[in-house]
C-alpha cells in the first residue's frame, strides 16, 4: 500500500465541539486503517480570533481522547516565512495580482450590478498595481472544475461566477487560509484530507493553487458547537461515531474504542485504497 499522511488540523478558536471531534475521529480511523501516518496541526493564523487558552484545551482534549500526533505538532504562525516563499513564486509568475480594493468598495460595485457582494468580480485583475495594495488576489480559471471526493463523488464549481479572484494575504496583513493551507499539506506530505462537509466548496480553490504551485493534489474526503465534555468523554466519542453513520458499540476506554473503530472503518464505504 502506498505511504499514506493524514492530518487534523483545527483553527483555536475556542474549543474542540462536535463538528471537529468528528473530523479528528475520522481523520484518525482513515489514516490507521490504511496503516498510515496521522498528524496535528494548529492553524493559528488569526491572533485577533484565537484566546491563549484555546490551542492548549485543543490538545488537551486530543490527549484525553488518546489521539497522538506521529510527528510534531507544527503551529501556522511558526511557518510565515513558507507561506512568503509561495506568493513571491505565485507573484513573478503572475498567478496573482495587487488588489486595492476596500470590502465597501466591492459591495457597492456588485450592489450596483445587482450581484453578491461575496464575490469579487476582479475590478483590480488588469490594473497592475504596484502601489496602494490592499490584499493580493489569486486568479481564477472562468471554465468549470470539479473533483472527486471519496464521500460526496463528483463536485463542480465555477470559481470565477461562484467565488471570484480569492485573497491570499489580507489587508491586515495576515495569510488567508487558502494559501496557508495550500503550502502546509504540501510542506508535510499530506497524501488524504478528512475534513468537515463546510468546506467542500474551499477545495476546487486549493486545487488550483496547488496546480500553480506544482504541487500534487491529495485525495480528499469531506464528512458532514459546544466545546466538548472532557468529563463524559466516551459519550462525546458515542455522539461522534454515530454522526459519522456507524451503529453504537459497547467500550470500556478510548483505547478501546479506537482498536475496534479502526477495524470497523476498514469494513465501511469509507475506506478506500
Amino acid at each position: 500500500m502506498a505511504t499514506y499522511i493524514g492530518r487534523f488540523a483545527p483553527s483555536p478558536t475556542g474549543e474542540l465541539h462536535l463538528g471537529s471531534l468528528v473530523c479528528a475521529i475520522a481523520s484518525y480511523l482513515d489514516a490507521k486503517a490504511h496503516n498510515g501516518s496521522w498528524l496535528v496541526r494548529i492553524e493559528d493564523l488569526d491572533p485577533p480570533r484565537e484566546p491563549a487558552w484555546a490551542a492548549p484545551k485543543i490538545l488537551k482534549t486530543l490527549r484525553v481522547l488518546g489521539l497522538s500526533s506521529d510527528e510534531p505538532i507544527v503551529y501556522q504562525s511558526d511557518r510565515h516565512h513558507l507561506y512568503k516563499e509561495a506568493l513571491d513564486y505565485l507573484i513573478t509568475n503572475k498567478f496573482v495580482y495587487g488588489c486595492s480594493c476596500s470590502r465597501k468598495q466591492i459591495a457597492e460595485y456588485q450592489n450596483a450590478r445587482g450581484k453578491p457582494a461575496n464575490i469579487y468580480p476582479g475590478i483590480c485583475r488588469d490594473k497592475h498595481l504596484t502601489e496602494g495594495i490592499r490584499a493580493w488576489r489569486f486568479k481564477v480559471p472562468s471554465e468549470d472544475r470539479f473533483f472527486r471526493d471519496r464521500h460526496f463523488g463528483e463536485y463542480r464549481q465555477n470559481i470565477e461566477q461562484e467565488v471570484g479572484d480569492f485573497v491570499l494575504k489580507r489587508a491586515d496583513g495576515f495569510w488567508a487560509y487558502q494559501l496557508a493551507v495550500v503550502v502546509d499539506d504540501h510542506q508535510q506530505g499530506i497524501t488524504h484530507i478528512v475534513r468537515g462537509a463546510d468546506l467542500l466548496d474551499n477545495t476546487p480553490r486549493q486545487i488550483e493553487l496547488q496546480k500553480a504551485l506544482k504541487y500534487s493534489t491529495p485525495s480528499y474526503m469531506q464528512n458532514g458547537a459546544t466545546g466538548l465534555d472532557l468529563e463524559n468523554i466516551d459519550a462525546e466519542i458515542d455522539k461522534a461515531w454515530t454522526h459519522l453513520g456507524f451503529e453504537r458499540f459497547s467500550f470500556d476506554s478510548c483505547e478501546g474504542f479506537f482498536s475496534k473503530a479502526v477495524d470497523l472503518w476498514r469494513k465501511s464505504p469509507y475506506f478506500a485504497e
